[in-house]
C-alpha cells in the first residue's frame, strides 16, 4: 500500500514499536527448508505474511539474502537447508575482467523470485510498510572480487574496484526501481563489508555509490534504510550521513548509544540486539536481558528504534522472538 514514508518515519520512534530484520525464521512456521523458501516467490510471500501475523513489528522486512545480486553477475553460491546462501570464490581477478563484466538484466537469477514475492505480498500486508532487501554497492563488489582481496585491491587496484562498483551500482539502481514498481515502500540496504574499511576508504569506495542509489530512487513514498554492522561505523558517521538515506540501522558490534549521539535527532537510528549470540542461541531470559540493556541505554533519544543488530538467523526459536517483542511492549508500557 502506497503511503508517505517520510511521515511514517517521523512517527516511527514515538510508535514504540520494534522493527527487527525478521523474515527467515518463517521456515519453522511453514515447516519448509531454506532452499525451498529462497526458490519460491509464493512461499516467500506466505512467510512474510506469517511473520506479520505473529509479530507487532513496525514494518514487514523481506529476506536479507546477500548472495542474490552477486549470483546474477555470475558468482558461485553455496546453498544450505538451514543457513543463508553464501558466495564462494572470486569472480573478478583483474582489470580486464572488470572491464568485461556485464551488468545483468533485472529478473535474472533469483531476482525475479524476490521481486515477485514483494509484488504478491504488498496486497496482503497493508497494516504496515513492506521493505524489500538489497545488498549495498561495496558489499556486492566485495562478493565479486572476494571479501578479503578487495581490501588490498582498494590500495593496489583502485581503478578496478571503481569499475566494479560502477557496474554494481548501475545494477542496484535498477533492482531498487523494480522493487519500487512492485509496490515496496522502501528497501533495507545491507552494506556490512564497508564497515571493515577505514573511514577514508569508506568515504571513497562506499558512500558515493550508496548516494547514487539513494538519489535515484528515494522519494516521498520510497525510502532507503542503510544497514551496516561493521566495527568501524562510529568513525564513519559524517560520510554515512552524506548518503542521504532516510534511516540507519547498525549492528551489535558497536555501542548504539555512542552511535545515536552522533546523529541528528530527526534521523531514525535502529538497532541492535545481537541476532546470532542472543536471539538465535540465547533463551527468553537472555533475550529479555539483552533487549533491556539496549533500550535502557537508548530509549530517551527521540530517534531511537529498537531492532535486531542484523538479520535474524533462520533457525532462531520463536519463543526468543516472542520474548523480544514482549519485553519491548512491557518496557514502553512502563516508560511512556
Amino acid at each position: 500500500m502506497k503511503r508517505n514514508m517520510h511521515d511514517w518515519l517521523k512517527e516511527l520512534p514515538s510508535s514504540k514499536k520494534a522493527l527487527p530484520i525478521l523474515s527467515f525464521p518463517c521456515i519453522s512456521l511453514m515447516n519448509i527448508s531454506l532452499k525451498e523458501l529462497i526458490a519460491d516467490s509464493a512461499k516467500q510471500a506466505e512467510g512474510m505474511v506469517l511473520v506479520a501475523q505473529n509479530t507487532d513489528s513496525a514494518a514487514s522486512v523481506s529476506f536479507m539474502d546477500l548472495s542474490v545480486e552477486a549470483e546474477c553477475f555470475g558468482a558461485d553460491v553455496r546453498f544450505s537447508d538451514t543457513e543463508v546462501p553464501t558466495v564462494v570464490g572470486r569472480l573478478i581477478h583483474d582489470e580486464a575482467e572488470a572491464d568485461a563484466l556485464a551488468v545483468p538484466p533485472i529478473g535474472a537469477g533469483r531476482t525475479g523470485v524476490y521481486l515477485k514475492a514483494i509484488e504478491d505480498v504488498v496486497c496482503r500486508i497493508t497494516d504496515r510498510p513492506v521493505l524489500a532487501g538489497i545488498i549495498g554497492p561495496y558489499s556486492l563488489a566485495a562478493r565479486l572480487l572476494d571479501v578479503s582481496e578487495i581490501m588490498m585491491d582498494c590500495y593496489d587496484e583502485p581503478d578496478m574496484v571503481h569499475t566494479v562498483l560502477e557496474k554494481a551500482t548501475a545494477f542496484l539502481i535498477e533492482y531498487a526501481k523494480a522493487y519500487k514498481a512492485a509496490g515496496a515502500n522502501g528497501i533495507v540496504m545491507a552494506e556490512p563489508v564497508a564497515g571493515l574499511l577505514s573511514p577514508m576508504l569508506e568515504e571513497e569506495f562506499s558512500a558515493p555509490y550508496v548516494k547514487k542509489i539513494v538519489d535515484a530512487v528515494q522519494d516521498e513514498s520510497f525510502i532507503i534504510v542503510y544497514h551496516n554492522c561493521g566495527d568501524n561505523t562510529p568513525e564513519m558517521v559524517p560520510s554515512i550521513l552524506s548518503t542521504g538515506a532516510a534511516a540507519y540501522h547498525f549492528g551489535n558490534s558497536i555501542d548504539l548509544k555512542e552511535m545515536i549521539e552522533k546523529f541528528p535527532s530527526d534521523v531514525p537510528v535502529m538497532g541492535n540486539v545481537d541476532p546470532a549470540g542472543v536471539l538465535r542461541m540465547g533463551t527468553p531470559e537472555t533475550v529479555e536481558e539483552a533487549t533491556l540493556a539496549v533500550m535502557n541505554a537508548c530509549h530517551t533519544y527521540p530517534n531511537f528504534v529498537i531492532s535486531s543488530g542484523c538479520d535474524i538467523p533462520p533457525l532462531t526459536p520463536w519463543e526468543n522472538i516472542h520474548a523480544f517483542f514482549k519485553v519491548v511492549g512491557a518496557f514502553y508500557g512502563k516508560n511512556v
